[in-house]
């Protein structure tokens, strides 16, 4: 018998009734009074809830979209950029870079591993450079960089912006726009918010808005942060047709941030991610990420010796259990297990279980139960 699906990959993550009631509404004209409304609101919490002082940007798009949108609005062609790389997605803005004219420089660490700080800054004293880009977590290693770190870096580099890639972190990890240093922080709403894919959020602070003033006109058009700034202080006013229930779905996953507390949720995401991860090496896999470097908000798991990547994920998605593979030199050796944005302690129970049968299946020595326990305990302390 067919079951629910658990989707338990690095994104789209699983989305709560109440979410998806809010994107089954029936649709209403972008002026809607009550909309107008809903979307103000929206813009005004999530400044208040990562602590922006300068602009917020909610934009129908994608992750890749939103890391378009910061590199366009802060930088011309011929700038400088160093591009602080933890994996596939860090790699990401090489192309995005070249396309735009940029000189980009890259710093990248080994799978698994992060950019020390100490490189950066280095790298920092040997030019000028408009901005860095760092992605605070990337889904093909699981790393999560020192955001904050960084950020008090940047502290002595004022004439150069700190754009943070935060699609898999943001509201999973701990940031802080004003706090961190942060000009540009970019996310969307299908990982650790737990909606579904559909909008790019980015913060800019008031530096970055500043850098967009001396661009004067740029080549892009729909994601040209002064087409939209009218547009996030009135959302009555016309541009481009907003997501109209994609920005429903969005304003109740934050009523739900701001009834758990940003804090408690971030201190839960630790604990369930902590807790995942030794199950997972309770069971004879590795994590790919070094403990001191290790996301909450996913896991890459490597293999034990003999698991077939194809087989192994089958197994689990027999049983409605639906990861994903592993990316780039990896591929084929690791799955990747997203525990991130309204996942309860039911659904990690059930992912766990449900590895431990698929082991158990591929003919891998296991105890069942163990990992259960594990996950149990760990909850519990």
């Amino acid at each position: 018998m067919n079951t629910h699906k658990l989707l338990m990959i690095p994104g789209p993550t699983p989305v709560v009734r109440s979410i998806q009631d809010q994107m089954g509404r029936e649709t209403v004209a972008f002026g809607d009074p009550d909309f107008v409304k809903d979307f103000k609101e929206l813009v005004e919490d999530l400044k208040v809830l990562f602590k922006c002082s300068g602009e917020v940007f909610v934009v129908a798009g994608t992750g890749t979209m939103g890391m378009e949108m910061a590199i366009v609005n802060t930088l011309k062609k011929g700038d400088n950029l160093l591009i602080v790389s933890h994996g596939f997605f860090g790699d990401r803005f090489i192309e995005l870079c070249k396309r735009k004219g940029l000189n980009a420089d890259i710093l990248s660490s080994e799978w698994g591993d992060i950019v020390p700080v100490e490189k950066i800054a280095e790298k920092l004293k040997e030019k000028k450079y408009a901005a860095i880009t760092v992605t605070h977590v990337d889904t093909s290693t699981g790393v999560s960089a020192p955001v904050a770190e960084i950020g008090e870096l940047m502290k002595k580099h004022p004439e150069t912006l700190y754009i943070v890639d935060g699609v898999c972190s943001t509201a999973g990890e701990p940031e802080y726009v004003d706090d961190m240093g942060i000009d540009v922080l970019l996310t969307g709403t299908l990982k650790a918010f737990g909606v579904a894919p559909g909008l790019t959020m980015i913060w800019a602070s008031k530096k970055a808005m500043e850098k967009r003033r001396t661009l004067g006109d740029i080549s892009e058009y729909y994601i040209d942060f002064d087409k939209w700034l009218p547009i996030m202080k009135d959302p009555s006013k016309y541009y481009a047709t907003p997501a109209v229930n994609m920005v429903w779905a969005l304003k109740e996953s934050v009523r739900m941030i701001k009834e758990e507390g940003i804090e408690n949720r971030y201190a839960r995401h630790k604990k369930t991610g902590r807790a995942m991860q030794k199950a997972i090496e309770g069971l004879g896999f590795k994590i790919l990420a070094k403990p001191e470097n290790r996301a909450v908000t996913l896991s890459d798991v490597i293999y034990p010796e003999g698991i077939d990547d194809a087989k192994f994920r089958g197994l689990l998605a027999e049983e409605v259990i639906i990861v994903a593979g592993g990316l780039g030199p990896w591929a084929g050796k690791m799955f990747r297990l997203g525990h991130m944005g309204n996942i309860d302690k039911h659904d990690m129970i059930s992912v766990i279980a449900t590895i431990e049968r698929a082991l158990y299946k591929a003919g891998a020595p296991v105890e069942l139960g163990k990992g259960v326990g594990i996950l149990q305990k760990a909850l519990m302390e």
